[in-house]
């Protein structure tokens, strides 16, 4: 029988930079990252030997992590970050170091992504890819006076030398969803955690992890290796059940109906159960127009919601996004989800090389095709996508302070200022249009 440690799960605080605002005096455009950090409360599931805390920066004031390590006394923190976190994290595992002698940890997007980037000695461990089963054998290691070598997905950090590690071959194994989230954790924020739109409570459950698809911007299908992982019905029924009263429930998947068999029998479970609650899916615009019936059972089993990822409504943009259809399908797709009553919360992005009169043409797309919620993003290329790849050699901003995808990190085809106004000026109208939907 290992060590009982005491395990400190971070969500790191409301961070990253805006060039609109430091440049241009425009403040509307600055994102924040407020949501329920799922991850860590997957993580937290399979370490119920272990006394686990999960402390949420978005929801703390700043030194509020610093005192809680000085009187808890962690054995280990394990930190997770999106790209634009990265240098708080740092900041953040250097400052821990001075206060407790614990181990520290980081995994996420960031740390799949560029891992090096935390090969530092603020860091002793780098878990590169989905965490959930890799990060408890870790903990499993440590807890028996061991080391974590030797572990496919987790790389030793701050030996100076460069990163070593071996790839995960991602399977059925590292769903393990027969152990449930520790929504437990989070109970303290609860209240905070909500749909800023429609200012609608949630909570999430998992159906599936990585990706049917490898859209050239996305950051999603490397941490499954390409491999789409879907959870059973089963444990999306417990899950959700575990939620109680909560109305609203996201389901986290990049494309919640990918694998259409299996999204009908969650859907026939949910319908069986007696399960009253509204759901958002996140879901392809192909796969809409290829499963309008399926699409319609899920409304009856209560699909409030879905995220769709249009992008673009220009063929050439999608067909350099590789999302493999044409803007025809974006249309159908709107027409169907029009026609059974599903609010429709549409990604679009604006390439930096957008003039003025792409957003009009944007904006007019929004507004005649009745999407009730759009999200506009600037283009970022990510580390370790195609994107990347592609457009390093243009990149003028490499600082990820900035990768928060309102800032371009290319060079704009309109001046710069120029391209900000015109984006935030779209931005604040669609916004204040008069029409929401209702819940």
């Amino acid at each position: 029988m290992g060590k009982n440690l005491k395990i400190l799960l971070v969500n790191p605080p409301n961070c990253g930079r805006s060039i609109p605002e430091e440049q241009y005096g425009i403040t509307s455009l600055k994102r924040i990252f407020k949501g329920e950090p799922f991850s860590l409360e997957v993580l937290a599931g399979p370490l119920v030997e272990h006394e686990v805390r999960i402390f949420d920066g978005k929801c703390e004031s700043p030194d509020a992590l610093f005192d809680l390590a000085a009187a808890w006394k962690p054995d280990l923190v394990g930190f997770t970050a999106l790209t634009c976190e990265t240098k708080t994290v740092i900041r953040q595992a250097a400052r821990i170091r001075t206060i407790v002698p614990a181990v520290t940890v980081i995994g996420g997007i960031a740390a799949t992504y560029h891992p090096e980037c935390f090969n530092g000695c603020e860091f002793d461990y780098v878990v590169v890819g989905l965490g959930k089963k890799s990060f408890a054998q870790l903990v499993g290691r440590l807890a028996d006076g061991q080391t974590g070598d030797g572990i496919d997905g987790i790389a030793r950090a701050g030996t100076g030398a460069r990163l070593t590690w071996k790839p995960r071959a991602y399977g059925r194994k590292d769903v393990m969803d027969d152990i449930a989230p520790r929504y437990d954790l989070v109970e303290q924020y609860r209240s905070q955690y909500y749909l800023e739109q429609l200012g609608l409570s949630m909570g999430f459950v998992v159906t599936a992890y990585g990706c049917t698809h490898a859209c050239s911007f996305c950051t999603i299908p490397a941490l499954t290796g390409g491999k789409y992982l879907s959870a059973s019905a089963d444990s999306v029924l417990r899950d959700i059940r575990l939620l109680g009263d909560i109305p609203f429930v996201r389901m986290v998947d990049a494309n919640t109906f990918g694998h259409a068999a299996r999204a009908r029998e969650l859907c026939g479970k949910i319908q069986q159960s007696g399960i009253k609650k509204k759901f958002f899916a996140d879901v392809r615009a192909d796969t809409i127009v290829r499963h309008p019936d399926l699409i319609a059972a899920w409304k009856d089993a209560g699909l409030y919601a879905v995220v769709v990822g249009f992008e673009d409504v220009a063929d050439d943009r999608l067909a350099a996004y590789n999302k493999q259809y044409a803007a025809s399908a974006v249309r159908r797709a709107i027409d169907i989800l029009h026609g059974l009553g599903v609010v429709i919360v549409g990604d679009f992005i604006a390439s930096p090389d957008y003039l003025e009169d792409d957003f009009r043409k944007l904006e007019d797309f929004i507004v005649s095709n009745r999407i009730d919620i759009p999200v506009i993003s600037v283009l970022t290329p990510m580390p370790g996508t195609a994107l990347y790849e592609a457009k390093k050699k243009d990149i003028t901003i490499a600082d990820f302070d900035y990768y928060t995808f309102t800032n371009a990190v290319t060079k704009t085809a309109m001046p710069e200022d120029t391209f900000y106004k015109v984006y935030a000026d779209l931005v604040k109208r669609l916004h204040d249009r008069p029409h929401r939907p209702d819940a």
